[in-house]
């Protein structure tokens, strides 16, 4: 006989989520309406957006000394920067630029999180003004959604029409001025209206006006989230002190409806009325209530938001705010550590190591070229190198230079060494070097060649080559 053995039935239960937004997408990848809305960081972006805008699209037009200001000459790899004038050589100074941006990127991440993509990086930009775009064709949120969900009539088909017009023309507009600085901008929008542009210069213009125009106008979020690198590696930067907008918990939970004028502890609710505003107006569609995520691009738009809302309650602002974890956590932010100041002294020794370099940067450059042949012998039955010295004069003057050699005792210089370059003119040079000794001391020994202003002394160039000759003869 078998004995039964006890059990105990237990019902299973759920245990109880957060209620999740009402208007918060499924994916990343849903079409995104957001809500106008106004606030101080608005306005920062506003005011940065204007003048980003200006630096872009008016530098261009800018003129000096009878030249665009500001031309990436690629075909005569000239890059004229207003009164100074870069070559190829002076690429390093490039390469010291981008280091020091990047290096300055990592310090503001590092203290403010992405301010970079919410305020100043391109794609968010223009995202933006394509977005102030469809408000202005389509109208405010809700009027979109109806307007997306409605039947293709002439209503519906005008507005459209007349949003990628206008996201056309913003992305030509662009196209041309970003072509505009490596070709003559006054030519090239001149070809552009008399529809006479072909070539590289139609293929670039092409290009960039789709580029921005699927960008800005289609990508727009997806282009941080799934192709933009920065938001991969950011959190790594991040600290326990780095301004970062977050939602305070503590105070906002939990969350839920009232009338206005009653006080949250009353009801038992937090300061969050769960009105999905900062969902509304957010540019990718994210709850910042779930916490900081790598889609939140730090635009501050749900701040604006959250703390209008609070005005209208009755309640203190700062609901949603910059601040940093050790804050939440009761704690106080530290603005100077170590990490911070660390790469606030680094981006000081390598500007004031940029600005030294420009300032001892060579107005005249020189290269020299050996001829292939190793050695011949003169009519004079001299043993002799041929040569060929590049010469580039750097300023934005006619220039008089002498060529002549370092230390060149026992050797002559023949050739011409004496020349006038206009400005920015680059110039090759035959000379030749003979030998004045009968027998030479070594087979292959090392001349120095030396370019100086006969105005100016103080600016000059060397460079080095071989002198090639026989010991046997």
């Amino acid at each position: 006989m078998s004995e039964q053995i006890p059990v105990q039935i237990l019902e299973s239960f759920e245990a109880s989520r957060p209620r999740a937004a009402k208007h918060k997408n499924k994916s990343s990848d849903n079409l995104i309406h957001t809500r106008s809305f106004t606030g101080l960081f608005r306005t920062l972006r506003l005011v940065g957006a204007g003048f980003l805008f200006l630096l872009f699209f008016g530098t261009v037009w800018l003129n000096w000394d009878g030249r665009q200001a500001v031309l990436w000459d690629l075909s005569e790899s000239k890059f004229h920067i207003f009164g100074a004038t870069f070559w190829p050589q002076d690429f390093i100074l490039l390469s010291a630029l981008l280091i020091i941006a990047a290096f300055g990127l990592f310090a503001i991440t590092v203290f403010a999180g992405r301010v970079w993509c919410g305020y100043t990086c391109p794609q968010s930009t223009w995202t933006w003004l394509f977005m102030w775009c469809e408000k202005i064709t389509e109208g405010d949120r809700n009027q979109r959604i109806k307007l997306q969900a409605a039947p293709w009539r002439l209503n519906k088909i005008a507005r459209r029409t007349a949003k990628h017009a206008l996201w056309m023309a913003i992305s030509v507009m662009t196209a041309l001025t970003f072509v505009g600085y490596f070709t003559p901008i006054r030519p090239l929008a001149t070809e552009l209206l008399t529809l006479e542009m072909a070539g590289v210069s139609l293929f670039w213009v092409l290009f960039f006006t789709g580029a921005t125009y699927i960008n800005a106008g289609w990508l727009r979020e997806a282009v941080c989230m799934h192709m933009c690198p920065y938001a991969r590696f950011q959190s790594v930067m991040f600290d326990k002190d780095t301004l970062a907008i977050s939602y305070d918990v503590a105070r906002g939970e939990s969350r839920g409806p009232r009338k206005r004028g009653i006080e949250p502890k009353q009801a038992g609710l937090g300061d969050c009325i769960d009105c999905h505003m900062c969902v509304q107006v957010c540019p990718t569609g994210i709850d910042i209530r779930d916490g900081l995520q790598m889609e939140c691009i730090g635009c501050a738009a749900c701040i604006d938001a959250c703390d209008s809302v609070m005005d209208k309650m009755g309640y203190a602002r700062g609901l949603v705010r910059y601040t940093s974890e050790h804050e939440l956590q009761g704690g106080k932010t530290h603005l100077l550590r170590p990490r911070l100041i660390g790469y606030a002294i680094v981006l000081v020794v390598m500007i004031g190591a940029l600005v030294f370099a420009l300032n001892q940067r060579s107005m005249v450059s020189m290269d020299v070229i050996k001829d292939r042949g190793l050695f011949r012998e003169n009519s004079q039955g001299q043993i002799e190198n041929i040569y060929s010295l590049k010469i580039i004069n750097k300023t934005q003057q006619a220039q008089h230079y002498r060529v002549s050699l370092k230390d060149g005792e026992g050797y002559q210089l023949q050739g011409k060494t004496e020349l006038t370059l206009a400005p920015g003119e680059m110039t090759d040079v035959p000379v030749s070097v003979a030998l004045l000794a009968d027998r030479p001391t070594s087979s292959s020994q090392t001349i120095t060649f030396v370019i100086t202003d006969t105005d100016e002394p103080g600016i000059r160039a060397v460079a080095d080559s071989r002198f090639v000759a026989p010991l046997n003869r």
